[in-house]
């Protein structure tokens, strides 16, 4: 099968926990940012990407984990991406946790202080 192909059987055919997840990232549901699911990049298709922020968040249930996963994420880091990986279990029961570390994983925190005022320059010190 085509990668965009199954790109889209993946979309018609997500878990319970990626479901959760994407009623809570689409339309810019998270703090307006903009996330794509089940994305073509490069050789792997990623569960939810957010390309503004370089942040790609997987679900993994049992079949994940080990050295494949590994690769994958290398290969996702060298191409510029942060990779956060969150279990199943972890959207289904603590959805409030998972959504809060998304959310700081997308620079949304320190843009939304940067844009109040806050001073964060670095000072050296006259010695």
């Amino acid at each position: 099968m085509e990668q965009r192909q199954f790109a889209k059987a993946l979309r018609q055919n997500m878990t319970d926990a990626e479901r959760l997840l994407w009623r809570h990232l689409r339309a810019h549901r998270l703090d307006g940012e903009k996330f794509r699911r089940q994305q073509p990049l490069g050789p792997y298709i990623v569960d939810f990407v957010h390309f503004g922020a370089r942040l790609i968040v997987e679900a993994d249930g049992g079949q994940h984990g080990g050295a494949v996963d590994e690769v994958r994420d290398a290969w996702l880091r060298r191409q510029g991406f942060r990779v956060l990986r969150f279990w199943n279990k972890e959207i289904l029961q603590q959805t409030d946790a998972v959504l809060t570390a998304i959310w700081a994983a997308t620079g949304s925190a320190l843009t939304r202080t940067l844009a109040a005022g806050a001073d964060y320059s670095i000072q050296e010190d006259e010695t």
